[in-house]
């Protein structure tokens, strides 16, 4: 069956976390939805650096829908929109009621995960900047953590959203498939995803 993905965007959402997230879940053969999160409704909007960015549809109009994984981008204006959006802090916290897969870039780990204590017992990276967010026990300085027994990812920025999505398909489907989606697009060959095609367990 066909996973589904929900990336919810912001005016001020961090565009190269939110792009590369949507591309490789393509990439992957994933039914992605973008959802606008803006209060306004707008399914335009502008990103953080400017870039202009179109939702699919509003996060209201598939509230109820199900998905194998909600996928947070990143950026300070756009997090700070999905923090006070009771709308996706409810959809988040029903996602993991129900036992979901949850990603998180940048600082959506901290403004949002960490605001609400969505996670509160979770190990979690973000940003660098919001590492103070964090409480040091649970804090873990790698560009891409991931908690198994809270099924959480969560990743620390732009830089890190290629290894970031992949470990989203890892999680997902297993290390085959990300290598499938990895190889063609002549990724570092340092990360963990590359082992000449196999994958160690």
């Amino acid at each position: 069956m066909t996973k589904k993905v929900l990336v919810p965007i912001a005016p001020g959402t961090e565009e190269m976390e939110a792009i590369t997230i949507i591309d490789i879940m393509v990439r992957a053969g994933f039914d992605v939805t973008v959802a606008s999160a803006d209060f306004d409704g707008a399914l335009t909007m502008k990103a953080s650096r400017g870039v202009t960015l179109t939702a699919d549809c509003k996060l209201v109009d598939i509230a109820d829908d199900e998905f194998d994984v909600i996928a947070l981008p990143g950026g300070v204006g756009g997090s700070e929109v999905f923090r006070d959006s009771t709308l996706l802090v409810e959809m988040v916290r029903q996602h993991k009621y129900d036992g979901k897969l949850l990603a998180a870039i940048c600082a959506a780990p901290a403004l949002v995960l960490q605001h609400h204590q969505l996670y509160p017992d979770a190990l979690m990276t973000c940003h660098p900047s919001f590492k103070s967010h964090i409480s040091e026990n649970r804090w873990r300085d790698k560009r891409v953590t991931m908690d198994i027994n809270h099924n959480l990812i969560t990743s620390q920025g732009p830089g890190t959203a290629l290894e970031f999505a992949i470990e989203i398909i890892i999680a997902l489907c297993g290390k085959e498939k990300a290598w499938e989606v990895a190889e063609p697009m002549v990724t570092n060959p340092t990360l963990h995803y590359h082992k000449m095609g196999k994958y160690d367990d």
